[in-house]
């Protein structure tokens, strides 16, 4: 597939899934204390890509900004190092995500480096995890007894192919709106808008543009 055909395709995604929700970029890599990085997000929660930077606390824990234009997209997220050996590491991350649909994330990802060419690459790492993703108060505001909250469950993947590109997919479900999109009680749409309960606001599909650390002048 060449490149316009990709970018047909991604671009077609982003208009018939798009959720109005957000998730935190993936930088897969150790942080290093005071160690700046940036970087692009293209997903189909945003459509418009969302920048963001990473910053260093120290070799275990790093804080990350992002900014959306218009807003939607933004928000704040911080990773911490539970365990670490070798080419291998588990990352606990809270984030704040700031969407039509605001939510809450709380993701445990496993990082592992692969081998290309016999040896294995700082550039080179796939990842796996599980995600909450609770969504306070939704833009879905009609049910009589004011339960808009969504707290959606599932799994994610991701990889990274070099030193500038990654992509990570993954969908998180509400159980109590359940798979019919006919549902009364917590509709999946409303007036042609996904609500809170939708399918589509637990859909997750980014491909992540990484422009390395600052370089200090």
């Amino acid at each position: 597939m060449n490149i316009y055909k990709a970018t047909l395709l991604f671009s077609l995604i982003l208009f018939l899934f798009s959720g109005c929700a957000s998730h935190a970029p993936v930088l897969p890599q150790t942080p290093k204390k005071g160690e700046v990085n940036t970087g692009f997000t293209f997903s189909v929660e945003n459509v418009i890509p969302v920048i963001w930077w990473r910053y260093g606390i120290n070799k275990y824990t790093d804080i990350g900004y992002r900014l959306g234009i218009p807003l939607s997209g933004s928000g704040i997220d911080l990773n911490r190092i539970l365990m670490k050996k070798e080419y291998s590491w588990d990352v606990l991350n809270t984030s704040y995500n700031f969407s039509p649909n605001a939510s809450f994330d709380f993701t445990y990802y496993k990082f592992k480096g692969y081998k290309r060419k016999g040896q294995y690459s700082p550039f080179h790492i796939k990842w796996y995890a599980a995600r909450a993703m609770i969504i306070p108060s939704g833009r879905y505001k009609e049910r009589p007894d004011n339960d808009n909250q969504s707290i959606k469950f599932g799994l994610l993947f991701g990889r990274r192919f070099g030193q500038r590109w990654g992509v990570e997919t993954g969908y998180f479900h509400d159980l109590k709106a359940g798979f019919d999109s006919n549902n009364d009680e917590y509709p999946h749409k409303y007036k042609n808008w996904p609500t809170q309960f939708s399918r589509g606001a637990g859909l997750s599909m980014q491909v992540f543009l990484y422009m390395g650390p600052k370089k200090d002048k």
